[in-house]
C-alpha cells in the first residue's frame, strides 16, 4: 500500500473531515512552515455534492497536485452518518485509484488532541450524539483507552470513576466543541474548543504515517460508535435502543 516506509518523510498529504455540520478538506506540504498550502469548507452538509469537486479544485489551484500526493488522511467519525460515509468513501476511492496509503483517524482523537493536555493527563473528549446520548473518548498521551456511546448519566459517572480507578493524581481534562455539550456536563468543568476541521488531524496523521501505521482502504470501516448487542439487551431502555438498532441518519453534531 503506497511507497512510504516507517519514518520516511512525507511531503504532500490530503486531509478530509466531513463528520460535522461543516465539512472541510486541507492540503499540506510538510516541508513548509506552516505546512498548510490550501483548505476548503463544505458548509451546510453539502459534502455529498461538493467533496469530489472541492478536492479537484484544491489540487489544481495549489502547488500540491492530485498526482503529487503521498498519503490521504480521513476523519472517519463519529458524527453525521452521511458525512462520515461520504468522506471515508472518497478517501478510499482516491487511495485505490492513486495507489496511496490511507490513515483513518477517530474524530474523538482529533478533539482530544485539541485540548493540549500535558503528558500523563487523561483527556475525555465529548460530542453530542443526539437523543440524549454522547460520543465519548478517553485518551492518554494520544493512546485511545476507550470510545463509547453514553447517556449523560453514564458520561458523568465515567469521567471521575475511571480517573480514580487508574490511581491518577491529576484530574482528567474534559474537552468539547459544542456549547450545548459543555453546558450539559458543566460539573465536569469542560474545556470548550473550536469544532475540529480537517487540518487539525495533521499531527495525528503524521504520527501514524511516520510509524508506517496505515489502514487497509479495502476493509477500513466508519467509526459510527453504536452500542454493542450486550449493552442493548442488558439495558433495554428506549434511550439505549434508539441509537443502536441502525445507524442514525444525520446525527446532530453542532
Amino acid at each position: 500500500m503506497g511507497g512510504l516506509a516507517p519514518g520516511a518523510p512525507v511531503m504532500n498529504i490530503l486531509l478530509i473531515d466531513t463528520c460535522g455540520a461543516t465539512g472541510s478538506i486541507a492540503l499540506c506540504d510538510t516541508e513548509l512552515k506552516p505546512a498548510m498550502v490550501g483548505r476548503a469548507s463544505l458548509p451546510g452538509r453539502t459534502a455529498s455534492e461538493r467533496l469530489v469537486g472541492a478536492i479537484k479544485d484544491l489540487t489544481t489551484g495549489t502547488t500540491v497536485g492530485l498526482h503529487s500526493l503521498d498519503a490521504v488522511a480521513v476523519v472517519r467519525g463519529p458524527g453525521s452518518f452521511t458525512g462520515v460515509r461520504v468522506g471515508l468513501s472518497a478517501a478510499k476511492g482516491l487511495c485505490d485509484a492513486l495507489g496511496l496509503p490511507l490513515v483513518a483517524i477517530s474524530r474523538l482523537a482529533v478533539l482530544s488532541h485539541l485540548a493540549g493536555a500535558p503528558a500523563g493527563v487523561r483527556v475525555c473528549a465529548v460530542f453530542d450524539a443526539g437523543r440524549g446520548e454522547y460520543y465519548f473518548g478517553e485518551y492518554l498521551d494520544g493512546i485511545c483507552l476507550r470510545e463509547a456511546l453514553l447517556t449523560r448519566d453514564e458520561l458523568i459517572g465515567a469521567v471521575p470513576a475511571r480517573s480514580v480507578a487508574a490511581g491518577s493524581a491529576k484530574p482528567p481534562v474534559v474537552v468539547a466543541c459544542e456549547p450545548s455539550v459543555a453546558q450539559a456536563v458543566a460539573e465536569l468543568a469542560p474545556q470548550l474548543v473550536a469544532e475540529p476541521v480537517a487540518e487539525d488531524a495533521l499531527p495525528l496523521a503524521l504520527r501514524r504515517i511516520e510509524a508506517g501505521d496505515f489502514d487497509d482502504a479495502a476493509t477500513i470501516d466508519a467509526n459510527y460508535l453504536r452500542r454493542t448487542d450486550a449493552e442493548i439487551f442488558a439495558k433495554p431502555t428506549s434511550a439505549a435502543v434508539s441509537g443502536v438498532a441502525r445507524p442514525r441518519p444525520e446525527t446532530p453534531t453542532q
